[in-house]
């Protein structure tokens, strides 16, 4: 099956309104909303939660830059920075949205169902579900930069979008939560 930049356009637009009604359910059935910050003092959501919205900016940026602003002949060129290209960056583009927005869906029920049960493996689905989250992030990241390499124009607004969107994701998700979360 070919991957076209029209297929990857649904797909995301599938998959970004699962996670946004993922996130209002989850958040929507939970008894207790603020456990779900897990051992974060609740003085740094001040912090943090401005962090969330330049998130957003910069996932909107890159989305916007690879999926609408640039030609189609550039997605198919994406790259791994170490790598030339060989005509599937449509498949490596696809690839790291769904390893980004697929676990992104599972987080929060899978957060809640370690709260619920007192399973000795629930700890590692969340953490797993994080790390594949920060995987995508990562790839977001080293497609934009190969792209820069070969001075795609909007890869730098794509570069900037992935380095917001991992302060969030990576840095306050995939290490800071996981290491405060009383586990």
């Amino acid at each position: 099956m070919k991957i076209t930049r029209q297929f990857i356009r649904n797909l995301v637009m599938i998959l970004g309104i699962l996670v946004l009604l993922s996130y209002l359910y989850g958040v929507s059935k939970s008894d207790d909303a603020t456990a779900l910050w897990g051992g974060i003092p609740l003085s740094w959501t001040k912090f943090i939660v401005p962090w969330m919205f330049v998130a957003a900016v910069g996932y909107l940026m890159y989305w916007w830059t690879i999926l609408y602003s640039v030609d189609v002949p550039v997605i198919e060129n994406l790259r791994w920075p170490w790598k030339e290209s060989d005509g599937k960056g449509a498949n490596r583009l696809l690839l790291a949205y769904c390893l980004f927005l697929i676990p992104s869906m599972l987080w929060l029920e899978s957060t809640q169902f370690h709260m619920n049960n007192d399973y000795s493996w629930t700890p590692f689905l969340v953490i797993g579900i994080l790390v594949l989250v920060s995987i995508g992030n990562i790839m977001f990241g080293m497609l934009a930069y190969s792209a820069y390499q070969d001075r795609v124009e909007g890869s730098g607004t794509m570069l900037v979008g992935s380095i917001m969107l991992s302060i969030q994701c990576i840095l306050f998700d995939g290490i800071l939560w996981n290491i405060k979360f009383p586990w």
